[in-house]
């Protein structure tokens, strides 16, 4: 029978294996945006759509 451990150390390490785990997704989230934001077609179009709101006015 194993031992169920209740006291305060019991999750003593799930604090930074959380945080590892959120940087990773955080950086893969980062990596997929520059991959579709370099692209020409979103750049043409984010390009317009600045240039359409400086001459707005």
């Amino acid at each position: 029978m194993r031992r169920r451990e209740t006291g305060p150390d019991s999750e003593a390490g799930m604090a930074t294996a959380e945080y590892a785990i959120a940087t990773l997704a955080a950086v893969g989230f980062a990596a997929l945006l520059v991959a579709v934001l370099s692209s020409g077609e979103v750049k043409g179009l984010l390009m317009s759509l600045i240039t359409s709101a400086l001459n707005f006015g």
